[in-house]
């Protein structure tokens, strides 16, 4: 079997303890927060990052990850004598973290053309759940004795029926990424509205309003249950793990079995949907792109 090393961005929200297991690398993301730069997975728990939202003056903003970090990872991998690099990045259309790994491998061939090291590149068109839940696949398969190619194969059809669910209970961060309009978040949080956002191929839009905490994650397992392929897994993600228990007991009465694995959201993803979000992810049609 070849030597192979699976790389991916922090956006993929995996417990840490899965990624030790599958022997899967994260690079972190760059986070600023009222004037303070942050490492996430380093500096901060979620739970830890999600007070600090709670309290922060401003807003805060990731930073992609750049070539450099890349190359300097695609050379250590080298040295340990690693044949294939399988990274697997965030939506290349909402981050240039795709783009910045793709210049790294061109750099890694043309200064190391005596290297017999591949590196594929795969977007994820996705983020957190939708993202790690591919990873974790992915590393079965090739810890299965699967060719690279036949795993690249996998993931492409994979996240070409991948969707995401989405919803926040605060809008306040969720507002300024301008998928939602200030009036209406504004609305939306004196009201007790909360917009359900689909993810699919990289492109957000609000799916559906509801009114009311309670209600509103109801009709995520709804919608799921319609759009997904029927008895396949799917997957939870929450900002506040206290919650997970009421979750799945939601999710397992509508759906009729309970989600293959629940992730918590992580820093990078948090700084876009804020401290109070919730997100389901599952396997649908196939589209064609």
């Amino acid at each position: 079997m070849k030597k192979f090393a699976i790389l991916t961005d922090s956006t993929c929200d995996l417990p840490e303890e899965l990624a030790q297991q599958h022997h899967i690398d994260i690079l972190c993301f760059k986070i600023a927060l009222d004037g303070e730069g942050y490492t996430e997975r380093v500096d901060f728990t979620p739970e830890q990052f999600c007070e600090m939202l709670k309290h922060a003056k401003g807003l805060p903003t990731t930073s992609q990850i750049n070539q450099f970090e890349f190359f300097e990872r695609f050379e250590a991998y080298n040295d340990q004598e690693v044949e294939e690099v399988l990274y697997i990045s965030i939506n290349r259309s909402g981050s240039g973290t795709h783009d910045a790994a793709l210049r790294a491998a061109d750099q890694f061939a043309q200064e190391h053309p005596e290297s017999s090291m591949r590196i594929h590149v795969v977007d994820s068109h996705s983020y957190s759940i939708g993202e790690g839940s591919g990873v974790i696949e992915a590393a079965k398969h090739l810890e299965n004795g699967d060719t690279m190619e036949e795993v690249i194969a996998y993931l492409e059809d994979r996240y070409a029926r991948l969707e995401v669910i989405l919803t926040a209970y605060s809008l306040k961060v969720i507002r300024k990424s301008g998928r939602i309009n200030a009036a209406s978040a504004i609305a939306g949080d004196l009201l007790g509205i909360h917009p359900i956002f689909a993810l699919i191929d990289g492109v957000s839009y609000v799916l559906k309003k509801v009114r009311g905490e309670k209600a509103v994650l109801t009709q995520m397992a709804l919608t799921l249950k319609k759009r997904m392929v029927e008895g396949s897994p799917y997957y939870l993600s929450v900002s506040d793990k206290k919650y997970i228990d009421d979750y799945v007991n939601i999710c397992t009465e509508k759906i009729g079995y309970p989600p293959e694995m629940i992730f918590q959201l992580g820093c990078a993803v948090l700084s876009n949907t804020g401290p109070e979000a919730v997100g389901l992810a599952y396997v649908g049609q196939k589209r064609e792109r």
